[in-house]
C-alpha cells in the first residue's frame, strides 16, 4: 500500500472533512479512495464503451400510459442477454417503480437504458454503471469489479512521479 501526502487549500479542506463525517467515513482515506474509485470508474466506462459493465436502471412509469407496461415488457425480452432481473413496486394508482439490473456491454447497457428512459409514460429514469473485468475461473468466464486503473487516454503519457 502506499501512502500520499496532499495540500489542500482551506475551504476545500473543510469542504472534504464536512463529506467524510456526513457520510459516515471512519477516516479521510476511505472516502479519498472512494471517490477516486468513482472518478477512475467514470473514466474507464467512458473511454471503453465495450467493455462490461454491470448496472442498474429505475425508472416510474405511468401504468395507465397506452401498451407501456407491454412496451416494457417486450424491451426486456428483445434485450435478454442484458437484462438479469427486474423488481416491480406500486408506488400509487397510477404509477410504478421498476429496477432492472443489467449485466454487458457498457454500450448496449446505456443504449438499452436510454431506449426504457425515453419511453412516452416513463419518467425519472436513471442509469448506475459499476465498471467490471472478466476474469477467467473454474472453466468460464466470470465478471468481477474492474480494477482502479484505466489505461491512461491517446497521446498523453503516464508520469512517473
Amino acid at each position: 500500500m502506499k501512502r500520499l501526502t496532499m495540500s489542500l487549500d482551506d475551504d476545500l479542506a473543510d469542504a472534504f472533512e464536512a463529506l467524510v463525517r456526513s457520510r459516515g467515513y471512519e477516516n479521510r482515506s476511505e472516502a479519498f479512495r472512494d471517490l477516486l474509485r468513482q472518478d477512475l470508474g467514470s473514466t474507464r466506462l467512458r473511454e471503453q464503451p465495450d467493455a462490461p459493465c454491470v448496472a442498474t436502471l429505475s425508472y416510474v412509469y405511468n401504468h395507465h400510459q397506452r401498451q407501456l407496461a407491454l412496451r416494457l415488457t417486450d424491451l426486456q425480452h428483445d434485450h435478454h442477454e442484458l437484462t438479469v432481473a427486474t423488481t416491480h413496486a406500486h408506488l400509487d394508482h397510477d404509477h410504478c417503480i421498476e429496477t432492472v439490473i443489467l449485466r454487458g456491454r457498457t454500450d448496449a447497457v446505456r443504449s438499452f437504458a436510454q431506449s426504457v428512459i425515453t419511453q412516452p409514460g416513463v419518467s425519472h429514469g436513471n442509469l448506475n454503471l459499476v465498471p467490471m473485468a472478466v476474469h477467467h475461473a473454474q472453466g468460464h468466464e466470470h465478471l468481477q469489479p474492474a480494477a482502479a486503473h484505466p489505461s491512461p487516454a491517446k497521446g498523453l503519457k503516464r508520469s512517473s512521479r
